[in-house]
């Protein structure tokens, strides 16, 4: 299978704004801005980094451990520890509830995340696959993952999720169709002249963006009046056939592989629990995707490489094309802001 198809938005998610500071600090006109620091509050649990002792006290007192995967510098990182366990109303939750434990995916210490396992920090971010920041890993008694969020949460999605893994709704459905029951629909779906009614995926031979969203999405609204009315990525979309899915909906379609499937059944068979979630394929194949929060360069170039097929001549990451693409425009005199 080709590498390429492992390559997704969580790879663009990992917030690499002091290495791009530092790589292209030769340049002499643009700059790159954005990168934050975050302070983790004081009563994150001040772990002896061994995971599986942790794991045995937390449930021990009825609690979840949450491994908060972060890099120094990202601004994602930076707005979900503010937004989301420094000032949210659940703050208490969270303390009543789970072990909070911060791991740098390009730090040295070193953690026993169980019996067999010693590694760095670093080591311990590639062998659970973390490629973005925040990665939020949430562990039950037995040291397994019970759910895994990909990049920054609102307020509002990441109190479900609190209360998914806490109250262990996850031995029960998905987190998707959990949030779907917590209440009255809270967005009308938009259209946008970008959109096509395709039904059958499998007959776009070039660049396919499928949007998925649902009725309970708290960053579709966001979206749409966000990038969806940026020129510029308007202007990147006519390199796409958009086609948006309502994620709730059992209607028949045919997927891009060619297999007879629904919007729901397929937004769950590919793991999205994100909404507004965005697959970008290109002849049958999924390149990428975009399955968290995204400022406007990020969600730019993500496109871009799909869309204008700069995939080709950096398969192995993006972020081969990210370096190339970043050092161009500084050189042409623009300020790349990561953070907005």
């Amino acid at each position: 299978m080709n590498r390429v198809l492992f390559i997704s938005m969580r790879l663009l998610v990992p917030c690499l704004a002091l290495f791009w500071i530092g790589m292209l600090s030769a340049a002499t006109q643009g700059k790159v801005t954005g990168a934050r620091f975050a302070e983790f509050p004081d009563w994150f649990k001040e772990s002896f980094l061994d995971i599986q002792e942790d794991v045995g006290e937390a449930a021990s007192e009825g609690k979840h451990v949450i491994l908060f995967m972060h890099l120094a510098g990202c601004p994602y990182c930076y707005r979900m520890v503010e937004e989301n366990f420094k000032h949210a109303p659940y703050t208490d939750y969270i303390k009543d509830h789970f072990d909070a434990i911060e791991i740098n995916i390009k730090g040295d210490r070193e953690i026993a995340f169980d019996d067999d396992t010693t590694v760095t920090e670093k080591e311990l971010a590639k062998l659970l696959k973390v490629r973005y920041t925040p990665t939020i890993i949430f562990l039950n008694g037995d040291n397994k993952p019970v759910l895994r969020l990909n990049g920054y949460r609102s307020v509002d999605a990441f109190g479900h999720a609190l209360r998914y893994v806490n109250e262990k709704v996850y031995q029960q459905t998905t987190l998707s169709r959990y949030i779907e029951q917590q209440g009255a629909p809270r967005y009308v779906l938009r259209d946008h002249p970008s959109f096509r009614a395709v039904r059958d995926l499998s007959q776009v031979p070039g660049p396919l963006l499928v949007l998925f969203e649902d009725r309970h999405c708290d960053a579709c609204d966001e979206l749409h009046d966000g990038h969806l009315k940026n020129p510029q990525i308007v202007s990147v979309l006519k390199n796409y056939t958009v086609v948006r899915l309502d994620a709730g909906s059992d209607r028949p379609i045919t997927d891009p592989e060619g297999n007879p499937t629904t919007p729901r059944a397929f937004a769950e068979r590919l793991g999205l629990s994100y909404r507004p979630g965005i697959l970008l394929y290109d002849r049958g194949r999924e390149i990428s995707r975009i399955d968290g929060l995204l400022y406007t360069y990020h969600f730019t170039e993500m496109l871009r490489y799909v869309g204008e097929r700069h995939y080709e001549r950096y398969p192995d990451s993006f972020y081969d094309y990210l370096g190339v693409r970043t050092r161009q425009l500084l050189d042409q005199g623009v300020t790349i802001d990561l953070s907005r």
